[in-house]
């Protein structure tokens, strides 16, 4: 929620020609990222939520990529916070999807 609130922030200065561009598009796969996490956590099997816990991790991807866009555009000249948001959340969220997949072999 927090890299949510900080894509909001960063891209209310772009370029107003980016609307419906970029800034959609960040905000888009910035929101997507925890409702992602949401709706799994919500799904009856723990297979179900491995697969939004990917969905998440590939908005987060897309969301990396247009943070690197913006910063070679020069929306945002100081991406530093923003990528080591992205690396810690990429990071929780493998572990927790490397974590729930032993607990389904620990079932089985």
């Amino acid at each position: 929620m927090d890299l949510v609130m900080d894509i909001y922030k960063a891209t209310a200065d772009f370029p107003k020609d980016e609307v419906y561009g970029l800034i959609s598009q960040m905000r888009r796969c910035s929101v997507s990222i925890p409702s992602n996490i949401a709706e799994g956590s919500g799904r009856h099997s723990t297979k179900e939520f491995i697969q939004f816990l990917f969905t998440a991790n590939a908005s987060l991807s897309e969301l990396e990529t247009q943070v690197e866009i913006s910063r070679r555009l020069g929306y945002i000249p100081d991406t530093a916070m923003l990528v080591e948001s992205i690396k810690r959340i990429r990071t929780m969220l493998l572990n927790l999807i490397k974590s729930l997949k032993n607990k389904l072999t620990e079932i089985n």
